[in-house]
C-alpha cells in the first residue's frame, strides 16, 4: 500500500489585497493574489515563477504566515516551522554582518550559543571574511543575500521559503547555494523557491507553479511548464 505524502500547507481560493490611491481623495484595492489554490506536500521542492509584480513575494509572505489572506483559507499542519529567506529581509544597516547574523539567527529560532558556534561556517560559506565586522550598510545586495542565505542554512526548518536569494551574487556563490538546495532535495526536505532562473527551476524543482495575474496559471512538470513560460 502506497503511503500518501503529508500535506503541510493547503491554500483554498486565497486572495490578498493592498490599498492603493486611485485619486486625490479616493482609495482602491489592488489584489496581488486573486484566487490561489494548491497544496504543498512534505518533501516537495516547488518553484514559483511569473513576471515581476504578479504576487510571488506576496505568496511567500502568506506561506510564511507573515500576512493573512483577505479571502479564502490557509490550512497548516500543526507543529511545523517555516523559514522565509529573502534578500529584502530586514538587516539593520548600522550593525555589522556578525551582529546581524546573530539577530537574524535568533529571529529564525536558533539559540545564541548555536549561532556563535556556527559563525565560522557562516563566514566561510558567505565569503564575507574581511567584511563580516563591517556595517551591513556597506554591503551590496549580493553580499546581504549571501549572509542571509548562510545564516538560514544553519536552521533546520520543516519548510524553507527562498525569495530569489540564490540568484544573486557571482557564479561561484550561485553554484554553492544551488548545491545546498540540491542536498535538501535529495534529503526530501520541503523547499519553495521563487526564481527567474529557468535552468535552476527545471533542474532543482519537483514541481513548478506559474503565477499570472494573481492566479495559478499552471502547476506541474518543471521542464514542460518552463518551455511554455519561455515560449519555446
Amino acid at each position: 500500500m502506497t503511503t500518501q505524502p503529508t500535506e503541510l500547507i493547503r491554500l483554498d481560493n486565497v486572495g490578498v489585497s493592498y490599498p492603493q490611491r486611485g485619486g486625490l481623495f479616493k482609495r482602491t484595492e489592488y489584489w496581488a493574489l486573486k484566487d490561489i489554490s494548491f497544496g504543498i506536500c512534505e518533501g516537495e521542492t516547488i518553484g514559483v515563477i511569473g513576471r515581476n509584480g504578479v504576487g510571488k513575494t506576496t505568496l511567500l509572505r502568506l506561506l510564511a504566515d507573515i500576512i493573512s489572506p483577505d479571502r479564502g483559507s490557509v490550512t497548516r499542519a500543526p507543529g511545523r516551522r517555516t523559514v522565509l529567506l529573502s534578500i529584502q529581509a530586514g538587516f539593520i544597516p548600522t550593525l555589522t554582518g556578525r551582529q546581524n547574523a546573530l539577530i537574524s539567527g535568533i529571529t529564525l529560532g536558533l539559540s545564541k550559543d548555536k549561532i556563535i558556534n556556527c559563525f565560522d561556517q557562516i563566514i566561510e560559506f558567505s565569503e564575507l571574511h574581511e567584511f563580516i565586522d563591517q556595517p551591513v550598510a556597506s554591503y551590496s545586495s549580493g553580499m546581504r543575500a549571501r549572509l542571509g542565505f548562510s545564516v538560514a542554512m544553519q536552521v533546520d526548518p520543516d519548510i524553507l521559503l527562498i525569495d530569489e536569494a540564490i540568484s544573486v551574487g557571482d557564479e561561484v556563490f550561485r553554484k554553492k547555494s544551488s548545491a545546498v538546495i540540491r542536498e535538501r532535495v535529495a534529503a526530501n526536505e520541503t523547499t519553495i523557491l521563487v526564481t527567474h532562473n529557468a535552468q535552476m527551476a527545471s533542474t532543482l524543482c519537483t514541481r513548478i507553479i506559474w503565477i499570472e495575474d494573481g492566479v495559478v496559471r499552471m502547476s506541474g512538470d518543471p521542464q514542460e511548464i518552463m518551455k511554455l513560460y519561455l515560449g519555446k
